[in-house]
């Protein structure tokens, strides 16, 4: 009989195998998980050198799957200032001020979550100009999606002047013939991210090119520490796997670094970033990062697009005009013709594809491509995945099913329920549509496999706040509620996530032979009000039967 080297007693296991739904132990060998059981049965697997931790009733998880996660940018995003709590430019003003004082060395000063209402008027390089002139400062929206920047930050990027962008990416112009500083989408402001030395990992997202020249191992070392420290935030929040949704070779080539050096904590999901202009040889890179990197921590074989921008900028591709533009749907950044056939190039390879789509113009060219992508090359088991899917006309409601893709969603981002404003959201849908924003339970109930994640650090990447706003939001007016139960929550964020990545062999329930990737919560979140979920907290966070996370029980 096989000793234990941990037991996790006394708990309320809640599986995610339907098969075994329930339990009250569970036994760690190794990096795998042992046996599941009553505390009896898993207790007579316990030698004299055993560790025995009692979880007094508390409810034990599969660790939480983080499906759609940016870690590099999030631990950047730790050493940044955050306003997301602030209104006014008096506030604002301040909060900058402060932190330049205990910051002097900053190349630039970096705010995140400026919500787009949060000086009360449009933002403008003169307004951050008035805060503070004399070194480069700048606000990133709660999206990420748009920057805005003073004239230094502009002048120390060659940006004050304009610059030529991609389509879909735009430093916006005023009158003078002078940017204005609001920057939209990644190649705007990468010169931005890459002035504050953060260019390197943020060229997954932005690029999704390699870094030029190779950077030196010191360089390495600054970007292994970024994506170290997002990774034990993660941690700290019961996520034991991630989908990186930026990446490229350099990263996984730093994680491969990691692994070596023996601070590699999660299992990580990087993927290859096409962008519109690149042409079909380049799924080559593709799929070499899939061939080269595919074992139980560290793997690729997808590939991400982006098909439109956000909402609140008016960059999303809509069916119908902007409830306050009329006239304006924005235009989705690969035609329909171009991404089916990119698509079904990347489906004949055997990749899955991840699309950003948010308006439900880019919804439904998604879908159209994915069809196109199953047409030209039958069915297989691609779970290609729509990213977001904030708009979605209903026609097109019971077509992911039907075509077997999942619905990557993410429960923080919905106006009103966690941390997002309902303003300017709502506005730019109109309320004629807010019936079709959002949804969830309509997805799920038509057919759509459901993942959950947090996009963090576009919003907190705390599994127990996501739970509780996926919990309890409210419909909007004329809106149905798309709230889902405790328990499907609960599976989207573990067993929906994993199968989503193709890590469901691996990872996402408790059973025997599976990774002991666990989640200790501090109490029982059946008996926890939806709203009091965040306080529970994590206890403990075991990923490949190593603990990363603890607190006392």
């Amino acid at each position: 009989m096989t000793t234990a080297d941990l037991i996790l007693t006394h708990a309320r296991v809640l599986t995610m195998d339907p098969r075994h739904p329930r339990a009250e132990a569970v036994a760690v060998a190794g990096d795998r998980i042992l046996a599941i059981g009553t505390a009896a049965e898993i207790g007579a697997l316990a030698g004299p050198d055993t560790r025995v931790i009692d979880a007094g009733g508390h409810t034990l998880l599969p660790g939480f799957f983080e499906g759609h996660v940016h870690v590099g940018l999030g631990g950047a995003d730790l050493t940044h200032l955050h306003i997301g709590h602030l209104h006014g430019a008096k506030a604002v003003g301040d909060a900058f001020r402060d932190f330049a004082a205990a910051n002097p060395d900053m190349p630039l000063l970096m705010a995140q979550e400026a919500h787009y209402g949060i000086l009360g008027r449009p933002a403008t390089r003169q307004d951050l100009d008035a805060m503070i002139p004399d070194r480069p400062i700048a606000m990133m929206s709660p999206d990420l999606h748009t920057v805005w920047a003073n004239t230094a930050a502009l002048k120390a990027t060659g940006l004050l002047g304009g610059a030529p962008m991609p389509h879909g990416h735009e430093v916006v112009m005023g009158p003078d013939g002078l940017a204005t500083g609001e920057l939209r989408e990644f190649e705007a402001f990468g010169p931005l991210i890459a002035h504050a030395g953060e260019g390197r990992i943020n060229l997954g997202i932005a690029t999704g090119e390699e870094p030029e020249p190779r950077p030196t191992a010191a360089e390495r070392a600054v970007d292994k520490a970024l994506l170290h420290r997002g990774m034990m935030h993660c941690a700290a929040h019961g996520v034991t796997s991630l989908v990186n949704m930026d990446g490229n070779r350099y990263t996984l080539e730093l994680l491969a670094e990691m692994r070596a050096e023996g601070i590699l904590t999660l299992r990580v999901k990087v993927p290859f970033h096409f962008k519109p202009h690149m042409e079909l040889d380049a799924l080559d890179r593709a799929s070499a990062m899939a061939a080269d990197f595919d074992d139980d921590w560290i793997s690729s074989g997808f590939v991400k697009m982006f098909m439109d921008g956000v909402i609140d900028s008016r960059t999303a591709h809509l069916l119908r005009d902007y409830s306050d533009q009329p006239g304006h749907r924005s235009d989705p950044l690969f035609p329909l013709e171009r991404f089916a056939r990119i698509a079904s190039e990347i489906d004949r390879r055997g990749l899955q594809i991840a699309v950003h789509a948010i308006g439900d113009g880019a919804v439904r060219t998604v879908i159209d491509g994915y069809q196109a992508a199953r047409d030209a090359n039958g069915p297989r088991d691609s779970r290609h995945r729509i990213e977001h899917i904030e708009l979605i006309d209903p026609a097109d409601v019971p077509r992911l099913g039907a075509l077997g893709i999942t619905a990557s969603l993410q429960p923080p981002h919905v106006p009103g329920a966690m941390d997002f404003p309902l303003e300017p959201t709502l506005s730019r849908i109109g309320a004629g549509r807010w019936a079709d924003a959002y949804l969830c339970r309509s997805l799920a109930r038509a057919g759509a496999a459901i993942a959950f994640s947090s996009d963090w650090p576009v919003a907190d990447v705390s599994v127990l706040r996501g739970i509780s706003a996926a919990l309890t939001r409210r419909p909007y007016d004329g809106a149905r509620d798309e709230r889902l139960s405790l328990m499907e929550v609960l599976h989207a964020y573990t067993a929906g996530g994993a199968w989503a990545a193709h890590r469901d062999h691996l990872t996402g329930t408790l059973r025997p032979g599976l990774a002991a990737d666990l989640v200790l919560l501090g109490g029982d979140i059946e008996t926890a009000s939806p709203e009091g979920t965040p306080d529970l907290g994590i206890a403990l966070t075991i990923c490949g039967g190593r603990i990363i996370h603890a607190r006392e029980i």
